[in-house]
């Protein structure tokens, strides 16, 4: 569990996109966090293709997300969010406390996960982890997660891609050219798995690509 601390500071500002299918939610949500110094409710959408329309258009920093919605669902959205804009950081915000759903969210490409009924201020905190780089899980859900997911888990079939070209010795921007991507969102996807594994250093994290490679492929 994250280190209790105060709300987030008005030094760093964030841009929040608020994803759910109920109005009475997202008005609920935004009467909350507006309320909180630095942070910014710039978008709200009801589906997942009007989420994908505003963070065409909008600068976002995180977003906000339920599960259940009509049509594709939170988990589905965020894989494509995290496949095309990678720099979004998502936290999934449901009233499902089942590990099944936490651990497909994080393979996803989800940075945390807020119980609906949590405290605002729960929620608040989660928001700030989640900015810093950090997880985020609630503390109801320690319960339900029976040990907590190897690291390499939490990345996403992207991520994984990207750290098999690391692993291979690729540049940035060869990995980019491989997988018809920009430079930039490659370099988003490699400060991501850098987050989600702890790592500090090129040198670690290559290292670590090598011998998670080797153990993939049995040898």
């Amino acid at each position: 569990m994250p280190e209790p601390h105060s709300p987030a500071s008005p030094a760093i500002v964030t841009r929040v996109m608020l994803v759910d299918d109920h109005p009475l939610v997202r008005d609920g949500l935004r009467a909350r966090l507006e309320a909180v110094p630095g942070l910014h409710i710039v978008a709200e959408a009801s589906s997942a293709e009007e989420a994908l329309q505003l963070a065409a258009t909008h600068l976002i920093d995180l977003a906000l997300m339920d599960i259940n919605m009509r049509g594709v669902n939170g988990i589905e959205l965020t894989t494509t969010l995290h496949s095309q804009y990678p720099e979004i950081a998502v936290l999934i915000l449901s009233m499902h406390d089942k590990s099944e759903y936490v651990i497909q969210s994080m393979r996803a490409g989800a940075r945390g996960y807020v119980l609906k009924d949590a405290p605002s201020l729960d929620i608040v905190q989660a928001i700030e982890t989640v900015r810093r780089g950090g997880i985020y899980y609630s503390a109801a859900l320690a319960g339900q997660l029976s040990a907590p997911l190897p690291p390499h888990d939490l990345l996403t079939l992207r991520e994984r891609e990207v750290l098999r070209y690391i692993a291979n010795g690729k540049s940035n921007k060869q990995i980019a050219r491989e997988l018809v991507l920009s430079v930039r969102t490659v370099e988003t996807h490699r400060l991501n798995i850098k987050r989600k594994l702890a790592i500090d250093g090129q040198a670690e994290l290559i290292k670590f690509a090598v011998e998670w490679q080797r153990l993939e492929s049995g040898g």
